[in-house]
């Protein structure tokens, strides 16, 4: 068999010795706020295994569900403070402080599901609420409630002190303020629960027939990964931190309740913006979105970022010069994926060509699409001002890829791009020049007008137009950047005056 070195494969294997007919990837996500690329690696991490799992011709699907039961428990940076009041809500029940979407939850779950096909994501979306409200956990919160010592001892075996003796392993929302400030009375041992809260009401219940009880979150994993037969489903790294963390409880849990092996895991990292440090914050306001992420990056790079990164590895989304070299590396991967000779080493080349295959957003193409340099294209929109249909007359072909990444550069160099990148074509002379600067880029005029002439031969005139008339060559291209582009430095001169156009370099030199 061959060997297997990228890692959703490695997780792949694990999960496919559990021998069955299909294979079940979850990932969940709390839209507490906004869901940034620091949530979105649990989702993609779940959907490389899932896909990893068909490429062996396994079944498999992938499911997301939106934890939006959970109760809003503090207002994040961009949502106004008066939402305060909603506290204890569940996410579901709490209006769009945007009012576009029926509810919190909704809000800021549509901002990211509708990039999902744009990546090409084969994904199942629950909403939890929805079950919740049709009574759909009815008998694993049964289980949970009888079982309760059960889990009341795992989880004390690592607490300092053990729980209260009246702790119980579910929350119940009131029926009349909606919040979850409530506390259990008394429950039958089958589906009556009776319970009080905070603003005065006080009711006993059929959890078979109202949809208000919620289990713990630590207690909500083992019940979800039993009810959808859960194979596999990713986890942050805070939840495996400590002793006793989140997920190492639960995976317990579920082992205590049911029985069975607990879902296959992956810790992953966290994502951090590049410069800034430290972990995403949705409360803080410190976050990246698939969004601004999709308006620099192709969905394939995107994918590529995760494919190629393990997931227990921290790593940044970089939107300054780094962008350049991330295009530049996912070419090469594209090109080693079409022509092997590009790698020698066999163990490598499997790898770059495997992290190709899970990158590619619909089918890999049959032959090597055609790869617009990023760093080119940026000379090019800058000048022809952002003018995409320029830029397709300059490549004098149509193709989808070229006309896709133009717009993405365009947006880096208006939102990200370092001023040294950035530079627009004068059109007129309005710098103070010496008698021998003059002569020497009046001598580049008349070069241009009379010679046909490549950037390689015109880069030699350059220098022998120096020798000439006695300039220092730095001190030439200083001058000539300067005439051109207002700054001391730019792109290599010869092809980008020939970039530029030779009459419209020529109508500048004119001025002289």
């Amino acid at each position: 068999m061959e060997e297997d070195f990228q890692w959703a494969d490695v997780t792949a294997n694990e999960i496919i010795k559990r021998d069955k007919k299909s294979y079940v990837c979850s990932s969940g996500v709390s839209p507490s706020g906004i869901v940034h690329m620091g949530n979105f690696r649990e989702i993609i991490t779940s959907q490389l295994v899932m896909q990893a799992l068909l490429d062996k011709g396994k079944k498999a699907k992938h499911i997301h569900y939106w934890d939006d039961y959970d109760r809003l428990r503090k207002v994040p940076s961009n949502v106004p403070k008066e939402f305060e009041k909603y506290i204890g809500m569940p996410l579901s029940e709490i209006p769009d402080p945007f009012k576009c979407h029926k509810s919190y939850a909704l809000h800021f779950e549509k901002e990211i599901e509708k990039y999902f096909k744009k990546l090409g994501f084969k994904i199942e979306i629950v909403r939890h609420s929805e079950k919740y409200k049709k009574c759909v956990y009815a008998e694993e919160i049964k289980r949970v409630l009888n079982e309760k010592n059960k889990i009341v001892e795992i989880l004390n075996r690592y607490r300092q002190e053990p729980l209260e003796k009246d702790w119980w392993p579910v929350n119940i929302y009131c029926e009349k303020c909606k919040k979850d400030n409530t506390k259990i009375l008394s429950y039958d041992g089958e589906y009556e629960i009776a319970y009080s809260c905070e603003c005065g009401y006080s009711n006993t219940i059929d959890f078979r027939k109202k949809g208000i009880v919620k289990p713990l979150w630590r207690i909500q994993w083992p019940i979800w990964w039993h009810h959808e037969d859960v194979d596999f489903e990713p986890g942050g790294k805070e939840h495996y931190n400590t002793s006793g963390g989140s997920r190492i409880t639960a995976n317990e849990i579920f082992e205590g309740l049911y029985k069975k092996e607990h879902p296959v895991d992956l810790k992953y990292d966290f994502i951090i913006i590049k410069g800034a440090g430290g972990k995403m914050s949705s409360s803080l306001g410190n976050v990246i979105t698939l969004k601004e992420v999709l308006e620099v990056y192709e969905p394939q790079i995107v994918k590529y970022l995760f494919a190629s990164t393990r997931p227990n590895t921290e790593f940044a989304i970089s939107f300054d010069m780094d962008v350049i070299k991330i295009y530049e590396d996912f070419d090469r991967t594209e090109r080693v994926y079409f022509d092997k000779k590009e790698i020698q080493n066999e163990k490598k080349l499997s790898k770059e060509k495997r992290i190709y295959e899970l990158s590619v957003v619909d089918k890999i193409p049959k032959k090597i699409p055609f790869q617009p340099s990023f760093r080119h294209l940026t000379t090019l929109l800058q000048i022809y001002e952002g003018n995409i249909n320029k830029v397709l007359q300059k490549y004098r072909k149509k193709d989808v890829r070229i006309k896709e990444r133009a717009k993405l550069v365009w947006n880096w160099l208006e939102k990200y791009a370092p001023d040294e990148m950035k530079f627009k074509i004068k059109d007129k002379i309005d710098i103070k020049l010496g008698e021998k600067e003059k002569e020497a880029l009046i001598k580049v005029r008349e070069i241009l007008k009379k010679e046909k002439i490549d950037d390689i031969n015109l880069h030699n005139k350059f220098y022998e137009i120096s020798e000439e008339f006695n300039i220092n060559p730095k001190d030439f291209f200083k001058v000539a950047y300067l005439v051109l582009i207002d700054k001391e430095k730019g792109p290599k001169l010869a092809s980008f005056i020939l970039e530029i156009g030779k009459s419209r370099v020529i109508r500048l030199l004119d001025q002289l």
